[in-house]
């Protein structure tokens, strides 16, 4: 394969032990602010403005979407698009939400507060993932549902005339809660989710810089009476989960020093630097500062020693995206690197935790799970490598096993890298530009 092929040209590639990682580098824009920056702008009143906007398949697929539910969503640039609100009518056609988990649970809630009907469609891997989480909470909020067996995609929802609804948000899940305040804005009736674990906050931040009323006491978010959104100008940081790849891959490759600027930095979304850190990583993160409502700041990574730890399950929300590269990096690290709670994982565009033994085990690495458990022995040597790992489509686990193949004995190769495109599209040009050898 050439050297400048993109992955969606082919849909393997492989990785090879590289010389040290350097370079300052920017990541794409947060993919869950993303998703949410084009909802809300769909269903404000007036002109909203995007910029860093994350290009990928899947947030494009809610772009599409947002237009089909009579939005105006337009591109102005690279990363920068204009969007102007409407209420929202029925769609001529289904709703394909591609490969979007994010997309559709939030569309499904933002849909079902205006009297119209959609059907919502995706990709195999999205129609095979449950939906029933979301939809329970809004048949109890009024709207009529129906779906596939096991509560899967296609699903069809008629909505309007919603009632209020208190709900107990016991697996922590911000899609659930997003798609609940967002089906609240269009009831005058009390909207509660009740938090024992917070989820990400994106959604309650964003609401709030569209001019809604969030109220946030102790376990409970409760929207407030102003829930008519305003246009306003949202700007992206950057993907802390697309960050994690480049830093871990510093980590573990000798001689790398690197750092991936204006990173967001929300405290829902660091389980992963904090962890890395209680690993040993040489981590630092300087220039902490405001933007889109989000505080962000530089990080730079610098090969390390890692060592083996053990990951509590009450962190698992903060960091649930990222437990693929985790993995890599307990690979690499020296003693025994225990995941807890990781249920959630078995839901994702694939079984993760299936997949990311699968691969380890491939590349000679001592892993096993015990339930919703997962133990990653590590020798501090580099790992053997050498296969060629089932990454099951999904874009995470292709990239976590490319970052392994960089610090590897022999190299290791992906199946299925075409995906990578839905939340990274320049991955593989990013990471030949600080050094790594994938091709």
């Amino acid at each position: 394969m050439s050297a400048d092929v993109h992955p969606h040209d082919g849909d393997r590639l492989h990785s090879t032990a590289s010389p040290g990682l350097h370079g300052y580098i920017h990541v794409p824009g947060d993919k869950s602010m993303s998703h949410r920056s084009l909802i809300l702008g769909g269903l404000a009143e007036g002109e909203t403005w995007i910029e860093g906007l994350l290009e990928g398949d899947d947030v494009i697929a809610t772009a599409k979407a947002v237009r089909a539910f009579g939005a105006t969503v337009d591109r102005a640039s690279s990363g920068k698009w204009r969007v102007i609100g409407n209420a929202w009518r029925s769609p001529r056609g289904p709703v394909d939400c591609g490969n979007s988990g994010t997309g559709v649970r939030l569309l499904m809630g933002a849909a079902a507060g205006f009297p119209i009907e959609a059907t919502f469609t995706g990709d195999q891997s999205l129609s095979g993932r449950p939906m029933n989480r979301v939809l329970d909470p809004l048949r109890e909020m009024g709207a009529e549902v129906s779906a596939s067996e096991g509560g899967r995609l296609p699903a069809r929802i008629r909505g309007g005339k919603l009632r209020g609804i208190s709900f107990l948000n016991a697996k922590a899940s911000a899609q659930v809660k997003s798609a609940i305040l967002l089906a609240g804005l269009n009831t005058a009736e009390d909207v509660e989710v009740i938090e024992p674990a917070r989820s990400r906050d994106h959604t309650e931040n964003m609401l709030r810089a569209f001019g809604g009323d969030v109220a946030i006491e102790g376990d409970s978010i409760r929207l407030g009476e102003r829930r008519k959104l305003k246009g306003t100008s949202v700007l992206i940081p950057g993907d802390p989960s697309s960050a994690a790849f480049p830093l871990v891959a510093a980590l573990i490759t000798p001689g790398s020093g690197l750092t991936v600027r204006s990173v967001m930095v929300n405290p829902l979304r660091t389980g992963l630097l904090k962890t890395l850190s209680e690993m040993g990583a040489e981590l630092r993160i300087e220039g902490r500062r405001q933007a889109g409502g989000e505080e962000v700041a530089d990080i730079t990574a610098e090969f390390s020693r890692l060592h083996g730890v053990e990951v509590p399950a009450d962190r698992a929300p903060s960091m649930i995206d990222e437990y693929p590269i985790l993995a890599v990096a307990a690979a690499c690290a020296e003693g025994t690197t225990v995941m807890h709670g990781l249920a959630e994982l078995r839901v994702k565009e694939s079984d993760r935790l299936a997949a990311i033994l699968s691969g380890l085990r491939a590349c000679a690495v001592d892993a096993r799970d015990e339930g919703d458990t997962l133990i990653v022995k590590g020798t501090g040597a580099a790992p053997r490598g050498g296969a060629t790992v089932a990454a099951h489509h999904d874009h995470r686990i292709a990239m976590s096993f490319l970052v392994l193949g960089l610090a590897s004995e022999q190299p290791v190769e992906v199946d299925s890298a075409a995906m990578i495109a839905t939340s990274f599209p320049d991955f593989t040009a990013l990471m030949r530009s600080i050094g790594a050898r994938i091709s």
